[in-house]
């Protein structure tokens, strides 16, 4: 791990990627770092759902050979995960050497460990996070897209964003927001996961707090519809909404821009996405030396 970083200056190139594609072509011939002298270092990441973890870790290979071959230095092999708390175990039991998450996820993680810290200071690889609904939802969508552009408009986004992630106190749990029970309203089931805490956040009694289940009380209220909410593993957003055990899937990450990764990573045939209503950047989390 030291030679790792001592080449850390790789690693914010690889999650930067935004020269990734404008560096081709640029100059003469390159040529990679031979094989036996790169280092392998694991990553691990919350599995997409539309690219599988042989798929992904060929992307990535594209993009940093793209970037620049003559100091590709580290070999980055991406491992999947289907929970954050299994992630969390991997990297405590050195079985991954790093983590790749969210910046509000990695502020919250560090917040509540003596031994972690973000390996990367430049982070401008940037995800959208949209509601994901099945593809035939077409009034459901359009309801949430006009509460989401309703929101963002009078603020309430940027309020409750504030509220539950920017301002959240060191060590402070975030509440569980109640969601009005409304008389007489169609019911809809929403999917959360509680692996991007404070994001998406369920608390140690499997109670969904914080920034989600604020927002989905605002969106109760603007949609008229009673929301139920269903606690799931990352992993099976698509099979909850495929197999009708919920409604709508409280996140899908859609790259800001898809020049460096596919706009439908993380949306499998067959499902909508709605307006974005929060953005986040990726960064790295590893254990300190």
């Amino acid at each position: 791990m030291q030679k790792f970083l001592e080449h850390a200056g790789f690693l914010l190139a690889l999650m930067a990627l935004i020269t990734a594609l404008s560096a081709t072509g640029c100059g003469g011939e390159k040529t990679s770092a031979p094989e036996s002298n790169k280092e392998k270092v694991t990553i691990g990441v919350i599995s997409h759902l539309n690219a599988s973890e042989v798929e992904y870790n060929d992307l990535m290979q594209k993009l940093e050979k793209s970037y620049h071959p003559s100091k590709a230095n580290i070999i980055a092999e991406y491992k999947y995960f289907d929970k954050m708390n299994d992630m969390q175990m991997a990297l405590e039991a050195g079985q991954i050497d790093m983590l790749s998450t969210y910046q509000n996820v990695a502020d919250y993680m560090i917040q509540r460990s003596d031994n972690k810290e973000v390996l990367q200071s430049e982070r401008r690889l940037e995800d959208s996070f949209c509601f994901a609904l099945r593809k035939g939802d077409t009034l459901l969508k359009n309801d949430l897209n006009k509460a989401i552009k309703a929101m963002t408009a009078d603020g309430t986004l940027a309020k409750l964003l504030k509220q539950y992630i920017t301002d959240l106190k060191e060590g402070e749990e975030p509440p569980a927001v109640s969601i009005t029970h409304i008389d007489g309203a169609d019911t809809i089931k929403v999917a959360v996961t509680g692996d991007l805490p404070p994001f998406d956040l369920v608390l140690a009694d499997g109670t969904p707090a914080g920034f989600s289940t604020a927002v989905l009380s605002e969106v109760s209220k603007r949609i008229g519809k009673n929301i139920e909410l269903v606690n799931i593993d990352s992993a099976a957003r698509a099979s909850i909404l495929t197999s009708k055990g919920a409604d709508v899937v409280f996140w899908v990450a859609v790259p800001k821009d898809s020049t460096l990764l596919p706009a439908n990573i993380d949306q499998p045939e067959g499902l909508a996405v709605s307006e974005p209503y929060y953005h986040d950047l990726i960064t790295h989390v590893g254990l300190k030396k």
